[in-house]
């Protein structure tokens, strides 16, 4: 398992959840089946559109933290700087 950050999206420019995993592909099925509640069952936020691996947890929880405080435009700067068309980016996990 490798740490890691990722940004989910409801849809383009919609909604975002910044979140840390130890376990990307398992944690991203889980939101994407309903079984993370709160914030992105609620919302709908189901598609990982960034994602970066770290090698350790808490080099993760630092980035995640970075970004959490940083501007939604920051983020979305972010998104479209690797993934202009916010392509769902799961499915190449597989």
């Amino acid at each position: 398992m490798q740490p890691a950050i990722y940004i989910l999206a409801s849809h383009r420019r919609g909604t975002l959840y910044v979140g840390v995993t130890s376990d990307l592909i398992q944690r991203i099925w889980q939101h994407k089946n309903d079984l993370a509640q709160g914030f992105t069952q609620q919302y709908g936020v189901h598609t990982l559109v960034y994602f970066e691996m770290h090698a350790g947890m808490s080099d993760a929880i630092g980035r995640e933290k970075q970004l959490k405080a940083g501007s939604r435009m920051k983020k979305i700067a972010l998104i479209e700087e690797g993934n202009p068309d916010w392509h769902d980016l799961y499915p190449g996990l597989l």
